[in-house]
């Protein structure tokens, strides 16, 4: 089930710890991946653009931000809590937003394999 934000939410059935940090880890590359290609942004989203009912904030941020402000964070308190979405398609996304970006074909890649995560649980 996704939120408004787009961010997925719910489902308690992926709370192996193995799962736990596959996910983790996979965060880790992407946030690395981001400050490598320069997507990282080094000052804070006004308040108002982090309030974005649209999915992947299009209508405040750009898809980087929601990446990094939204994303990332919120992955991390799944993390935490250990309460997964049963699926991800930050991945998909990222085909159509990066499509013209050639620096960001990695990052592309770690976000569907972000996906694969999800889809080879199912």
């Amino acid at each position: 089930m996704r939120g408004d934000s787009g961010v997925f939410i719910g489902n308690e059935d992926m709370t192996t710890p193995d799962f736990c940090a596959l996910v983790a880890e996979k965060l880790n590359e992407i946030e690395a991946e981001m400050h490598a290609v320069g997507l990282w942004q080094a000052s804070p989203l006004r308040p108002d653009q982090l309030e974005s009912p649209g999915a992947f904030g299009v209508d405040k941020m750009t898809f980087s931000q929601w990446l990094q402000f939204i994303f990332i964070p919120r992955v991390r308190e799944a993390v935490a809590s250990k309460q997964f979405p049963p699926s991800s398609e930050v991945g998909t996304q990222a085909v159509r937003e990066f499509d013209a970006e050639p620096g960001a074909a990695h990052l592309v890649r770690l976000l569907s394999e972000f996906d694969a995560l999800f889809r080879d649980r199912s």
